[in-house]
């Protein structure tokens, strides 16, 4: 049995990912075709809007989960990334215990969550209708963004909320909230890190992070991240054109 996206997170698998900023589905056709575990669809720091979002899932379907970050913890953001089809939802900026309740519950159905029903490609447009409800509440992987000191101070309620399968940590917004923007290193950043990843390993939340280079995703995997995001589509093409260029004139 082919184990879902959340099912792997809980069973401790490795899993590298990327970013897809684009919006165009043959560049996650192209991750998922070089065999990447999984893909973070971007809708918050990206060009990308739900329809674009659509095209993404449809090109690769069941070949690569795709977990869409979603620009905001709302209800409608929420709602239609799950109805495109999405695995799972990665919320930004889940700073206290409500924050952490509002973004479960909008990603289950009742009793175990609020969220709406809707028909569409998540349901295979109703053919699938009643298999996808008797599975989703079950394999809807929610992942909360930790990236701001106040949910530091928080990290231990929030990760008591039932129903968070990941913890993707932001040192860069986090440094910021701290008056330390972009001093990762800083001590005092990086003692905050510790206490969400302490939090996260007590009660076994998978830490996801993001990967600005191989480098990185091997320091990380080597301090307990299981789940990556190694890069952007656009920086990988930024810097695979730049050094083609480069060889290409020496």
């Amino acid at each position: 049995m082919t184990l879902s996206f959340r099912q792997r997170l809980r069973s401790g698998d490795t899993l590298i990912g990327s970013l897809v900023q684009m919006p165009l589905p043959e560049v996650a056709e192209i991750y998922a075709t070089a065999g990447y575990d999984w893909l973070f669809v971007d809708l918050e720091h990206a060009p990308t809007d739900p329809r674009a979002a659509l095209d993404i899932l449809t090109a690769v379907d069941t070949r690569v989960p795709c977990v869409v970050r979603v620009p905001w913890n709302d209800e409608a953001s929420i709602k239609k990334a799950l109805d495109i089809g999405a695995t799972g939802v990665i919320v930004p900026l889940v700073n206290t215990v409500e924050d952490a309740r509002l973004a479960v519950g909008r990603c289950k159905y009742p009793p175990a969550g609020f969220r709406s029903v809707g028909i569409t490609r998540a349901q295979r447009f109703d053919l699938e209708f009643a298999d996808y409800m008797a599975r989703a509440n079950d394999e809807i992987a929610v992942v909360i963004q930790v990236e701001h000191v106040d949910a530091v101070r928080n990290i231990e309620a929030i990760l008591d909320v039932p129903g968070i399968d990941g913890v993707f940590v932001g040192p860069f917004d986090l440094s910021g909230s701290m008056g330390k923007p972009g001093k990762i290193d800083d001590p005092e950043v990086q003692a905050a890190i510790g206490a969400i990843v302490e939090a996260a390993r007590k009660r076994d939340i998978a830490l996801c992070a993001y990967a600005h280079t191989p480098a990185h995703a091997l320091t990380y995997r080597k301090l307990g991240y299981r789940v990556i995001g190694l890069c952007t589509d656009y920086i990988m093409l930024a810097r695979a054109a730049a050094s083609y260029l480069k060889e290409a004139k020496a």
